[in-house]
C-alpha cells in the first residue's frame, strides 16, 4: 500500500511535466507528420496525397537540392563542431584564470548569444555595410584593398562566410556555460594523481581527465549545438534583408521551411521539410549521446 502511494505521488509530480510535453512536443510533432502526407494550404481541409510531398522534396525541388540542402550540411558542419570545440577550449582556459576575471571574461564571452538578433542586425550589418560608411569597406579602401565599395550582404560570394563568422561569434550560450561549470567542478586531487600515474602535458591532461570527467556537460553542450545550429535560419535573412537570400547563397532549411510556409502557404511541403529537419536533429543528437552518455 504504501509503495503505491509512493507511485502515485511520484506520477502526481511529473503530471505538469506530462502535460506540457504532449502539448508542445508530442501533439505538435504528430501533427507535423501527419500534414506531411497532404496538401494543405491553410484554408481547405488538407487533402491525402501520401508520399508526394518527399518524393518533390528529392526530385522536383531544385533549390532544395542544389543550394538549401548543401548550405545547411556546410553550415551545420563547421558552426557546430567550430562552436562546440571554441566553446570546450575558452571554457577550459577560462579555468585557469583566477575567480574575479574568470566571471568579467566569462560574461562577456556569453554576452553576445544573449543579445543575437540586436547585435546582428546593428552591429554586423554596419561592419559588412555596403556603402563607403561601412567599417569593412571604409577599412579596406583607407588601405588602398578595394577601389569600390563591396556589397558584402548581398554577395552570394561572401554572405555565408559572414553567416559562419556570425554564428561561431554568438554561440556561446548555455552549452559554454555548462562545460564552463564542468571544468570548475573537476576534482583537483585527480589531476594530482594522473602525473603521478605519468602524465606529462596539459594536452594528455585534457583527453585523460578532464572530457572524461565532465561527459555530461559535453553531452548537453553538444545536444543544444546541434539543435541551434539546425535551427538558425534568421541570421542568413536578417543580414541579407531578403527571404529568399540573394541566389539563395545563405538559404538554410529553417528558411526553405518559412518560405513555403509562411509566404508560399504550402504547409503540407512545409511539415515535409519540418520532419526532415526533425530527423537530422533526432540522428545527430542519438551521435551526440553515443559519444559522451554513460555506458551505465
Amino acid at each position: 500500500m504504501m509503495r503505491k502511494r509512493k507511485w502515485n505521488e511520484a506520477y502526481l509530480f511529473l503530471t505538469p511535466y506530462l502535460l506540457m510535453f504532449i502539448t508542445f512536443i508530442v501533439i505538435p510533432v504528430a501533427v507535423a507528420i501527419y500534414l506531411s502526407f497532404t496538401y494543405f494550404n491553410t484554408v481547405e481541409k488538407p487533402k491525402w496525397i501520401g508520399f508526394k510531398n518527399y518524393i518533390d522534396l528529392f526530385t522536383h525541388d531544385d533549390v532544395f537540392m542544389q543550394n538549401v540542402l548543401p548550405n545547411t550540411i556546410k553550415f551545420a558542419l563547421i558552426v557546430g563542431p567550430g562552436g562546440y570545440i571554441i566553446s570546450f577550449l575558452l571554457a577550459w582556459m577560462l579555468a585557469q584564470i583566477p575567480s574575479k576575471p574568470r566571471t568579467v571574461l566569462a560574461l562577456i564571452i556569453y554576452s553576445p548569444s544573449m543579445t543575437f538578433g540586436v547585435a546582428m542586425s546593428v552591429v554586423w550589418t554596419i561592419i559588412f555595410s555596403g556603402d563607403q560608411s561601412g567599417y569593412l569597406n571604409s577599412f579596406l579602401m583607407n588601405m588602398g584593398l578595394i577601389h569600390a565599395p563591396v556589397q558584402w550582404l548581398q554577395s552570394p560570394q561572401y554572405l555565408m562566410t559572414i553567416m559562419i563568422i556570425v554564428s561561431l561569434w554568438s554561440s556561446m550560450g548555455v552549452g559554454f556555460l555548462a562545460m564552463l561549470a564542468g571544468v570548475l567542478n573537476i576534482d583537483q586531487s585527480m589531476y594530482e594523481a594522473a602525473y603521478i600515474d605519468g602524465i606529462k602535458n596539459r594536452f594528455q591532461e585534457i583527453f585523460y581527465i578532464t572530457i572524461p570527467c565532465m561527459k555530461p556537460q559535453m553531452l548537453f553542450g553538444a545536444v543544444i549545438a546541434v539543435v541551434s545550429t539546425f535551427q538558425a535560419g534568421d541570421i542568413g535573412v536578417q543580414l541579407s534583408g531578403a527571404n529568399p537570400t540573394p541566389q539563395n547563397a545563405g538559404q538554410l532549411i529553417v528558411n526553405h521551411i518559412a518560405d513555403y510556409g509562411f509566404i508560399r502557404y504550402e504547409m503540407g511541403y512545409a511539415a515535409a521539410l519540418s520532419v526532415l529537419l526533425l530527423v537530422g536533429i533526432y540522428v545527430l543528437s542519438k551521435f551526440s549521446w553515443k559519444m559522451f552518455g554513460e555506458k551505465e
